[in-house]
């Protein structure tokens, strides 16, 4: 009896741990090279395509790198931010904390081109993390092994979006909180904001320093040059006037935009609070002096914020066209 005992729960032990097994074969999580038997030219696609688009249109490299920040940090990297409004739910896109994201169509293109070799398989999701870390590079920023393997939400999360994503014009403790609650600490924090390295700020955003009275913590340098980019009080939202986040290299992911916002020359308040909060001021400065140090937090928190709550295994599922859920296509 004592031996049918054991032998029965030997037996039951083994089925345990093939079903363990079975289950994280099924899901195995984000992985690197997770296409590499089902896709294995996934990632060398995106990446060809991200360069031909560059080259076309140097603008895309900026919305690659928003569009990570913009679909991951709401609750999952899982390209929700994509989905077009439908009649009954409205669009991330469509959202005041999406102002000024373009774009979306290339992310079609690549999708498109990754389709032709393998239909079915590659997620909008991973799509979109993959073209931001190959934008990085674009912008001369660093490379950045990223993981893969995320699947797609079936619905927007434009009704949260207010939730997570800090707004330019919150406290600094606001926007600390909010990606620590991603795992995301302070350096990382002002890492992900040296991305306003790069691209522009639009006058909308920031007509409420130069008007009715200028802001005296702006460097008045750099005023004259931000009222002739934004000449009306009332900056109309369909127009494109825009400052240059940073004037010497605005095509360049660098640590720049660190000794300008120490030299009161941040065009958002975040900017601002940044450079002289005690808790990421010597963060600042440490950037400020050494890109290295400010390339490998980057990395580290974009890392992070690549692999926030992704859907993986059988949740979610691979869109046919990124912007439509597959119910819908």
């Amino acid at each position: 009896m004592g031996a049918a005992k054991v032998l029965f729960f030997f037996a039951l032990l083994c089925f345990s741990a093939v079903s363990t097994f079975a289950e994280n074969e099924e899901d195995p999580g984000l992985v690197m090279s997770f296409y590499k038997d089902t896709c294995p030219q996934a990632e060398e696609i995106i990446r060809e395509q991200v360069k031909l688009l560059y080259k076309r249109h140097k603008n895309t490299a900026f919305s690659w790198l928003r569009n990570i920040f913009h679909d991951c940090a709401v609750q999952s990297c899982d390209a929700s931010l994509l989905l077009d409004s439908t009649r009954r739910t409205l669009s991330e896109k469509e959202t005041d904390r999406s102002f000024g994201l373009r774009n979306f169509r290339y992310i079609e293109t690549i999708k498109e081109a990754v389709e032709r070799e393998c239909p079915g398989v590659v997620s909008c999701a991973d799509i979109l993390v993959l073209s931001a870390r190959d934008g990085i590079v674009s912008l001369g920023g660093p490379y950045i092994p990223l993981k893969t393997g995320r699947r797609d939400g079936r619905r927007s999360r434009a009704d949260v979006v207010e939730e997570y994503l800090p707004d330019h014009n919150e406290t600094i403790s606001a926007v600390l909180d909010r990606f620590s609650a991603m795992g995301i600490d302070t350096p990382g924090v002002v890492a992900l904001l040296g991305a306003h390295s790069v691209g522009r700020t639009h006058c909308v955003k920031l007509v409420h320093r130069l008007y009715p009275d200028v802001d005296p913590a702006l460097n008045p340098d750099h005023v004259p040059h931000m009222l002739h980019k934004c000449p009306d009080q009332i900056p109309d939202p369909k127009a494109v006037q825009y400052v240059r986040n940073d004037r010497g290299t605005p095509m360049i992911l660098d640590n720049n935009y660190y000794r300008n916002i120490l030299d009161n020359k941040g065009l958002l308040i975040v900017d601002h609070q940044l450079a002289y909060d005690k808790r990421t001021k010597p963060y600042v400065k440490k950037m400020a002096k050494s890109q290295d140090y400010f390339f490998k937090e980057f990395a580290r928190a974009i890392t992070i914020l690549s692999e926030n709550n992704p859907l993986t295994g059988t949740k979610g599922e691979i869109r046919k066209q990124c912007n439509v859920a597959n119910k819908l296509h």
